[in-house]
């Protein structure tokens, strides 16, 4: 079972850190290369380049409310929260379909519904 992953490309889980600018602040974000591809892929979806997507995330997290005191963790989650909403069916696997024409709430509530009370 585990050769599955400790055969895979070792490239995938080296880090490389990303320097962007939000709000006029220098940042630098580090991750391993797998995240960096996945959040490449969700900003191509919707005609964006990855440190537009990450700048969205954060200011669209910030009037949402919420601590971003770990902005690396979350993007991971967001890398993998995209993977799993692929695998669930809720976000088409084809790449020319934006994020942005899908219906976020149905999705949510969806989920809300399917989780155990």
């Amino acid at each position: 079972m585990c050769r599955l992953f400790i055969n895979a490309d070792p490239d995938l889980w080296k880090s490389d850190t990303h320097s962007l600018r939000i709000d006029g602040m220098v940042t630098s974000v580090r991750m391993e290369k797998y995240f960096w591809k996945l959040l490449e892929e969700i900003a191509q979806r919707d005609g964006m380049q990855t440190p537009q997507l990450i700048t969205r995330l954060y200011h669209e997290s910030i009037d949402a409310g919420h601590d971003l005191g770990n902005f690396t963790s979350f993007l991971r989650v967001c890398a993998l929260r995209y993977q799993a909403l692929q695998l669930q069916g809720e976000i088409p696997i084809n790449p020319r379909v934006p994020i942005a024409s899908l219906d976020a709430d149905q999705i949510l509530q969806r989920e809300q519904q399917s989780r155990p009370h």
